[in-house]
């Protein structure tokens, strides 16, 4: 009892989000995201460029990602093939070190692990970007959820846990036809619950956030849930985990706290430096220890 009662934090691992999270929308990759995806669409699996606004529109609104949308319809597709279209011309280019973030991360003596629906190539080249790739123990993606092999390693030579296996990930076989989601939905009595399942295990599917939480060996109820998705947050929210909308200034429903930017986490929720002095940062996915103090 030399030091009095020891204060014991309310939060053990903070679970972030990576695109339009850690970096604001305004550097037009979501944009490009969504232009790719559609000319992928049109180009590779032939479908009408008339159709594809309200397609995506559906598919994204019905299934949380336009790929698990796709699988779910009926289209074939290699997974790698995709993510590799979809962001392999991204201008990664407009992500710029951000030290002021960084400097607020090595700053939280708390576990920190990157969840996104993305693939893990883009992850780490956004992380590299914004010069935060060894801020975080783990990096749970599309690998990770939806790997046949063992998720829990990776044998790619940037080793971060949680990547998943880098073996072709391969799509079933095609199926005879596609489900007409459109004209599914033009049905005045048309009803989601009577939607094909995707095979896709991806945010904001609850029982993918119970699957990432399970791999990651995190609690829900200790844990901080940052998100630009009101959707992804509300199913956080449901599986017991405290959330964080982020780019928004009013908390929604499901929501605990609400903030502008990534940068005003300390101002938003100055409780995660309270009652910490000093915290070592040993993260090395790219082989770098880092060592930080922390005033309260």
């Amino acid at each position: 009892m030399e030091y009095g009662q020891v204060q014991h934090q309310k939060y053990e691992c903070l679970l972030f989000d990576l695109d339009d999270t850690l970096y604001p929308v305004s550097s037009g990759l979501a944009a490009s995201v969504l232009k790719n995806i559609q000319a992928y669409m049109v180009e590779k699996l032939d479908i009408e460029e008339s159709k594809i606004q309200d397609l995506s529109n559906l598919l994204y609104k019905h299934y949380g990602t336009t790929m698990a949308g796709l699988r779910a319809i009926g289209y074939d597709f290699d997974y790698d093939e995709y993510h590799s279209f979809v962001h392999g011309r991204l201008p990664y280019e407009n992500l710029k070190p951000d030290p002021v973030l960084r400097s607020l991360l090595l700053s939280l003596p708390i576990r920190k692990v990157i969840f996104t629906n993305a693939d893990k190539v883009h992850a780490i080249k956004a992380l590299r970007r914004l010069g935060l790739e060894d801020c975080f123990e783990g990096i749970i993606c599309f690998e990770t959820l939806n790997s046949i092999h063992n998720p829990a390693t990776s044998d790619n030579e940037d080793d971060i846990a949680f990547l998943g296996s880098t073996q072709p990930s391969l799509a079933s076989n095609r199926s005879p036809e596609i489900f007409d989601i459109i004209g599914h939905f033009s049905k005045p009595d048309a009803a989601a619950t009577s939607l094909p399942k995707t095979p896709v295990v991806c945010k904001p599917s609850e029982s993918a956030i119970e699957k990432a939480l399970k791999i990651a060996n995190i609690d829900p109820n200790r844990t901080l849930f940052f998100e630009d998705s009101v959707r992804n947050i509300q199913s956080g929210k449901r599986v017991g985990l405290h959330t964080v909308l982020i780019g928004k200034s009013q908390r929604v429903k499901g929501a605990d706290y609400a903030i502008e930017s990534i940068h005003n986490l300390r101002e938003a929720i100055p409780e995660l430096w309270e009652g910490n002095k000093q915290a070592e940062v040993n993260y090395s996915s790219s082989g770098i220890t880092v060592e930080t103090s922390v005033t309260a």
